[in-house]
């Protein structure tokens, strides 16, 4: 497990082959201090889609994360308009793990994309649990239905929770390969 502070905030991060469990809220200038987490760690990175002129600097910047960069949340507040989801597809180098979190009703029909809060979506999965608290129940609801490879996400509240959930998924996420009850898709 790797547990860091910065700027008051707390983000964990541990992995059970392929499944990445951590929390958000981390903002480095620069990226500085990105090669100070442990060997494996990844970060996935917000893009709100507002300026498509920009697309290609954020895509420079992120890019400077090499091996850490994880997946890219591309957050669409607009309604559907296909002219930007092909700029956006057209732009976006193929490497690239791209989950879409569309906000608005119009989008709700998109195929072939990793949405946020799919657990079927191919070729990964990236949940942002938002709701706390967690009752073991969700969590062990979430482990039974959860596949790698995976990113799961949990919400900052004031008090800090969202560790102590990600560790309870990670221990159940680890039950679950060991005692042979939910086997691990591609272990």
């Amino acid at each position: 497990m790797f547990s860091a502070t910065t700027s008051g905030m707390t983000a964990t991060a541990t992995t059970v082959t392929g499944v990445h469990v951590g929390t958000s809220g981390w903002s480095y200038p620069s990226w500085r201090g990105a090669d100070q987490v442990p060997d494996g760690f990844t970060f996935a990175v917000k893009m709100p889609v507002g300026r498509l002129d920009r697309v290609g600097t954020f895509v420079e910047r992120v890019r400077a994360l090499g091996d850490r960069l994880g997946p890219l949340r591309l957050t669409v507040q607009s309604a559907r308009d296909e002219g930007v989801l092909a700029f956006l597809r057209g732009s976006l180098p193929p490497e690239l793990l791209l989950a879409w979190d569309f906000r608005h009703p119009s989008w709700d029909d998109a195929e072939g994309l990793v949405r946020v809060n799919d657990l079927d979506a191919e070729p990964f999965r990236y949940v942002r649990l938002r709701e706390p608290p967690y009752s073991d129940d969700d969590l062990r609801r979430l482990a039974a239905a959860l596949r790698p490879p995976a990113f799961v996400y949990f919400r900052h509240e004031d008090e800090a929770t969202a560790p102590a959930h990600a560790e309870r998924l990670q221990i159940l996420l680890a039950n679950r390969k060991s005692d042979g009850s939910h086997p691990i898709e591609g272990t």
